[in-house]
């Protein structure tokens, strides 16, 4: 005897969703949306108290059909996404926590978060198929603030470049290749040349290059001086010499010293109108003599009434110290008084034109 099971179903074409009511353990399955349903529970008069989804493609999931499932779902033990592909956004709203590698294949990709640990020393950027100094070209980092701060390489220049200030903390320095050149305070040693056109106030040091130039402050010489020698002007620049001593005077040259004295030679000494006071010498000049100093000048004054002796005739004078009557020649160097109606014409009017 062929025993048959049949249970109710709702064919295609008819309403979707589960019957309305079965009878207990009663079951249903919908051809309209793959749904198998169960009266579970009695409540009395040939009623289950509610029915329920217990199987079906469209209640629950299957093993190779395309499906969309929806409401929350919770996993526990291993879920294994290896053979499957997710499309579309998906979010978590708590932890996940990759315990494999993590692969991001796109466009972009956001972290939005407020801490980001990286176990990882040694970060890769620019890591294309094949990387060159022209896809290089601009990668950096970028901080965005009022203006973004960057950090970026510069294919054209081979630099790192900043558009920012970099302030090191106290006791830091920059080096090159191990080597200290510039700290808050002082210029690195190995620092041996440079352009610089402008210096502020040097307070210590020493000069060990070449020779400083008359036009930039120096001298020109190079070697060290001996004892009282000077630096002398010679018209082009500056040369070295020593002092020489004159008459009745010494100099004694020592270390940074010149000393200049009196060899203890004859004195000046007072003679006839010569007056001699300390170094000062001076002329004793005799009141109305006929001598005056004239605008620090020795002169004559031929207005004195004091002036001796005559002046001859050699030196344009007449030889008298007296004018009277008419002075004849004497066919020497002299002049002598003429006498009266002998030496001249008593009773004449005119000589040669001229009147008496």
């Amino acid at each position: 005897m062929t025993n048959t099971i049949r249970i109710k179903k709702r064919a295609a074409g008819g309403a979707s969703g589960a019957p309305s009511s079965l009878a207990p353990s009663e079951i249903a399955y919908s051809e309209v949306d793959n749904i198998l349903s169960y009266g579970f529970g009695d409540a009395g008069g040939g009623a289950a108290s509610s029915v329920i989804s217990i199987a079906g493609s469209g209640a629950f999931a299957t093993l190779t059909s395309n499906q969309t499932l929806s409401g929350n779902k919770t996993f526990t033990g291993t879920v294994d996404l290896s053979g499957a592909t997710l499309s579309g956004n998906t979010t978590f709203s708590n932890n996940l926590i990759v315990t494999g590698d993590l692969t991001v294949n796109g466009t972009t990709t956001t972290i939005d978060t407020q801490t980001l640990d990286v176990e990882d020393k040694n970060i890769k950027i620019g890591n294309v198929s094949t990387p060159t100094d022209t896809t290089a070209d601009g990668g950096g980092i970028t901080l965005l603030g009022a203006t973004d701060k960057t950090i970026n390489w510069i294919n054209s220049t081979d630099c790192w470049t900043s558009n920012q200030d970099f302030d090191l903390v106290s006791g830091k320095a920059y080096k090159i290749n191990g080597t200290s050149v510039l700290s808050g305070s002082t210029l690195g040693s190995g620092v041996t040349g440079s352009s610089l056109t402008s210096l502020g106030t040097i307070g210590t040091g020493v000069w060990q290059g070449t020779t400083i130039g008359r036009a930039y402050g120096g001298t020109g010489l190079t070697a060290a001086p001996s004892n009282g020698e000077l630096l002398i002007g010679n018209g082009s620049g500056y040369s070295l010499a020593t002092l020489t001593a004159g008459s009745n005077v010494t100099i004694t040259e020592g270390s940074g010293t010149i000393t200049i004295a009196s060899s203890g030679g004859t004195s000046v000494a007072a003679g006839d109108g010569i007056d001699v006071s300390g170094s000062t010498v001076s002329v004793d000049l005799k009141a109305n003599g006929g001598c005056v100093i004239e605008s620090t000048k020795l002169a004559v004054d031929l207005g004195a009434s004091s002036l001796t002796g005559t002046l001859a005739v050699a030196d344009g004078g007449s030889g008298a110290t007296t004018l009277t009557g008419i002075l004849k020649g004497n066919g020497t160097s002299a002049f002598t008084a003429a006498t009266a109606g002998t030496d001249y014409l008593s009773n004449a009017s005119t000589i040669d034109g001229g009147t008496f």
